[in-house]
């Protein structure tokens, strides 16, 4: 895959990237790349992860050939994670700002693409993409999912001048980020439905060709699916061409319809979920696998349930492979094993009819002590989501509101009456609406706890 003429037939003239370099040692030749169109100040953007495996040698080649080059690390959050979000995408510009750069070049994979394609689309500069791993399909999208103040939303970015997808790097990525380049390409069984169903009820715009794009991308990347689980350079190389064919198709259409559908909104669901809780994340394809073989199952009930569907989309329904075909090609590209659902039915199967140590059930007082384990995770999790929400409260008592509080005990030793509008009747653990200036009775943590823990996801095991 030497350039974008090879995929699709059109390179720059089409508006897409050129070169797409799919090879080994294809990583080198960005620097060259750049050099030769005129770019002397370059960016190189990566989290300390990719920076290790190729950022930090782009970089230095870049400076020993005569260019300016930095390379920005973006930070990980209080959780951990390295997030596109307005903290790092402000990093990235503001680095960019400071270094006078000329052109960007993200080194990594689908997170820090998305940061960095939004930092260049803002700045007007152009930027080169050096992916790391099969991970995503959107290398070559011109789109970038934010989170913006916990919400998950795309807007409008840049897409790269030019792909080095270097088969070296490639190949040596972990087998959970190959595996969830496989999960996001499975789910175009869903939103290939889901854009069909569009066309046909709703006028959406449709485009075969662009479809039967992404259709043969799926069927590439299906047929390898043992492959891509061994990890084999065949395997990983026709993952990643469906990969950066399927990015094309939504640079073409200029809508994410080929690639996206219900599967996208749920695994979207579950990352604003994970960070609203602060809990750590999960890959991207992983949540859109495990979630696109959910809503294969549910589609194909409704259709059996005899709801009303156009001609068109129930021959499709009728090809779409069910919730376990799925599940069995997820757990043959390496991913997730089985759903949380499946697991937590063995596990109660196992506890029913295990003989314990003795040869007796599992004792109920085990059982008691693992929910109460359960109960203390849940709490500690809402707590930390709160307090990550609530910093200080006017009178200090940051910690108004944690379950078990009494005025009593409020750090300032403040009275009811030094806080304006203070009712203990209007608050649920007597604590002062007014005292904490975000606080949303609806959020509280001790009705949430009691309601539920993660809601929507207690049943997969991603």
């Amino acid at each position: 895959m030497n350039g974008a003429s090879e995929v699709l037939g059109g390179g720059k003239a089409a508006g897409l990237p050129d070169p797409i370099r799919l090879a080994r040692g294809a990583a080198d030749e960005a620097v060259p790349y750049l050099l030769d169109a005129g770019l002397k100040r370059a960016l190189f953007v990566a989290d300390e992860t990719t920076a290790r495996v190729i950022g930090s040698r782009l970089a230095e080649r870049y400076g020993a050939a005569g260019g300016a080059a930095r390379l920005e690390i973006i930070r990980p959050n209080a959780a951990g994670d390295v997030v596109a979000d307005e903290a790092s995408v402000l990093q990235a510009i503001i680095a960019a700002q400071h270094h006078g750069a000329d052109a960007l070049a993200a080194a990594g994979s689908g997170t820090i693409h998305d940061i960095v394609r939004y930092a260049a689309y803002t700045l007007g500069l152009p930027f080169v993409s050096v992916p790391t791993a099969p991970s995503v399909d959107g290398f070559t999208s011109k789109g970038a999912p934010l989170i913006l103040r916990g919400e998950k939303i795309t807007l409008p970015a840049a897409a790269p001048v030019a792909v080095f997808a270097d088969l070296d790097v490639l190949c040596a990525a972990p087998q959970p980020l190959i595996a969830a380049g496989f999960g996001d390409m499975l789910g175009k069984y869903t939103s290939l439905f889901d854009w069909v169903y569009g066309r046909e009820t709703a006028g959406e715009p449709y485009d075969e060709d662009i479809a039967g794009l992404t259709r043969g991308a799926l069927e590439r990347c299906v047929s390898h699916a043992e492959a891509i689980g061994e990890g084999t350079e065949e395997g990983v190389r026709a993952l990643m061409q469906s990969l950066i064919e399927s990015g094309i198709a939504l640079l073409r259409f200029g809508q994410s319809h080929p690639a996206s559908g219900a599967e996208h909104h749920i695994s979207h669901y579950w990352e604003m979920h994970f960070l609203r809780t602060g809990r750590r994340q999960v890959l991207h394809g992983a949540k859109v696998g495990v979630a696109c073989a959910e809503v294969a199952d549910l589609y194909k009930r409704y259709a059996a349930e005899g709801r009303p569907l156009p001609d068109a989309c129930r021959r499709m329904l009728a090809e779409l492979p069910d919730g376990d075909e799925l599940r069995r090609l997820l757990r043959a590209a390496g991913g997730p094993r089985r759903s949380g659902r499946a697991r937590d039915r063995a596990g109660a199967a196992r506890r029913s009819a295990a003989p314990g140590a003795c040869g007796a059930p599992e004792p109920a007082h085990a059982a008691a002590r693992n929910q109460r384990r359960i109960r203390l995770w849940r709490t500690e999790q809402l707590q930390r989501a709160y307090h990550a929400s609530v910093r200080s409260a006017p009178c200090g008592a940051a910690a108004a509101c944690i379950p078990r509080y009494s005025p009593s005990r409020r750090p300032c030793g403040a009275a009811a009456a030094c806080i304006p509008r203070y009712s203990p009747a209007r608050h649920p653990c007597g604590a002062a609406a007014a005292c904490i200036p975000r606080y949303r009775p609806a959020r509280h943590p001790a009705e949430e706890m009691q309601r539920c823990s993660s809601p929507g996801l207690s049943r997969f095991s991603i």
